[in-house]
């Protein structure tokens, strides 16, 4: 495909926006080419040509649109995590009599209902609006997580457990896809890690707030775990209806961004990984050119290597101590992966690749399982779980981001995703099982799948890494040829398109 060679009288050099235009070989003549960036990108075609901003004018942009997305999205999120794992130490088990392994098949009714309905949720999610889609399955699973609570019987509670993965379902993979219709590639990662960064600390303030209402334990007649989920789900509620009124939908039709910044980001974003911009609507082509994709299916193992053992660890943290000291002991842990988390996200956007964070996460995996496998002391245990959590939640955001980087338009990126999360995710359903009460206190079995788990990640990165880097080189050589496409195909072929670029 050829360009014309010029300079626009809109565009003056050594701007940001000029040198991602030279990089996708876009400079044009004219505003009108310019307009024609924008073209239905998040259904709307009436935004100015994009402006020109500099280095700093870019950032502060940014900026502004993540204290508008981020802190909301995080703190949903957030209260999604809070529930997992801590009821357990207070009293769960006993009051319900969950003897065997009913407490483990009551977390794997949860992720199944969840990897079931992850796909479809993203599909409704651009139908439904963002605000309007994430604020109401938020309210739906506090009410349910409060409704956790209340339940008397071991059938309840899986009852209700499914219920939760159904209302949860869309909620992750749909932020993330969310994310990805905002913010360029090259950014994406540090903002999932604002993001899942909720996450981990959440595993860090809900043993504190575990403590805490562990001393409600009895009032009105309930145990410690029942009070963790009403409190909690009374709460998750609130959020929810607090993010009806901050949530925003689309770049295009984001009213505190100006119309001039409104056509930057539409334009930034559209053109950050092909010359031609994203294929944008709907058709059940975007189904088959993912369920028919090499790169999600090994991505899904690379998830699952990095998820299982994130599951592992959050659900069981077997330090083998009282009820109030364990609950303390999940602190310290947590706040380290926070740190180490967010880290990973930026080095990993400033350089611009996911695969060596991601190989230094499940390093730090191998070497903690292998720690809590062993006969050791419990202070080295410990210390090894410092390696198992920060290993997991450091590097998840990474793997999420990497296939979002290299799969291009916005339907197939979307169905891609959740199919990649929701088979995934039934990992966190193997997790729910391999920690056997009868394996206590060194849990061998639970570990060594673990590192089974790690294993298949180890293997992975490297294929994916080895195929990314001949696909681009010969992309390379095909460029150097001379496309012969026209800007409709070139857009319909997506990430498959000689003049995309896979992340490494």
């Amino acid at each position: 495909m050829s360009s014309e060679k010029g300079s626009s009288p809109s565009l003056p050099a050594k701007t940001s926006l000029e040198k991602d235009i030279e990089r996708c070989d876009l400079i044009e003549n004219s505003k009108d080419t310019a307009a024609r960036a924008i073209d239905n990108f998040g259904d709307d075609a009436t935004l100015p040509p994009p402006p020109a901003l500099t280095e700093e004018q870019e950032k502060k942009l940014w900026r502004k649109i993540d204290l508008r997305l981020m802190p909301i999205l995080s703190l949903m999120y957030l209260f999604s995590f809070l529930d997992r794992g801590n009821a357990k130490l207070q009293g769960l088990t006993t009051q319900l009599n969950l003897d065997g392994n009913k407490y483990n098949i009551a977390l794997t009714m949860y992720f199944i209902s969840y990897c079931i309905f992850e796909c479809p949720a993203n599909l409704v999610l651009k139908k439904f609006r963002p605000s309007r889609w994430l604020p109401v399955i938020t309210v739906v699973w506090g009410i349910i997580m409060t409704l956790m609570g209340l339940v008397k019987n071991y059938p309840q509670l899986v009852g209700v457990r499914v219920c939760l993965g159904v209302a949860e379902a869309g909620f992750f993979p749909g932020v993330v896809y969310y994310l990805t219709l905002w913010y360029p590639r090259h950014q994406l990662q540090l903002r999932i890690g604002y993001f899942f960064g909720a996450a981990s600390l959440a595993g860090a303030f809900s043993g504190l707030l575990a403590f805490a209402i562990s001393f409600m334990s009895g009032t009105r007649g309930l145990l410690g775990w029942s009070w963790i989920f009403i409190i909690e789900g009374c709460a998750t509620i609130a959020v929810g209806l607090l993010s009806f009124l901050i949530l925003v939908d689309f770049p295009a039709t984001a009213k505190f961004l100006t119309p001039e910044e409104r056509a930057f980001v539409v334009w930034k974003k559209k053109y950050d990984n092909s010359s031609v911009g994203e294929e944008e609507h709907f058709s059940a082509l975007h189904i088959i050119q993912a369920l028919t994709d090499w790169q999600i299916f090994l991505h899904i193992l690379i998830y699952m290597s990095i998820v299982g053992p994130l599951y592992g660890i959050t659900l069981f943290l077997p330090f083998g101590h009282t009820t109030a000291i364990s609950q303390l002991l999940t602190v310290p842990p947590y706040i380290f992966a926070t740190i180490l988390l967010y880290l990973f996200a930026r080095l990993s956007d400033r350089l611009k690749m996911r695969s060596p964070f991601i190989y230094l996460g499940l390093g730090m995996l191998l070497v903690g399982f292998s720690i809590n496998i062993s006969d050791v002391a419990p202070g080295v245990k410990y210390f090894g779980t410092f390696f198992c959590v920060a290993g997991s939640y450091a590097s998840y955001p990474g793997v999420v981001a990497w296939l979002g980087n290299n799969l291009a338009g916005q339907y197939k990126r979307g169905v891609g995703m959740a199919i990649h999360i929701g088979i995934g995710n039934f990992s966190g359903a193997i997790a729910s099982n391999i920690y056997r009460t009868q394996d206590s206190p060194r849990f061998i079995l639970g570990h060594a799948l673990e590192l089974m788990f790690v294993g298949i990640g180890i293997a992975c990165v490297p294929a994916a890494v080895i195929s990314y880097t001949r696909i681009n080189a010969n992309r390379e050589k095909e460029m150097q040829k001379g496309m012969s496409y026209s800007q409709e195909e070139l857009k319909k072929m997506g990430d498959r398109a000689p003049d995309f670029r896979y992340t490494i």
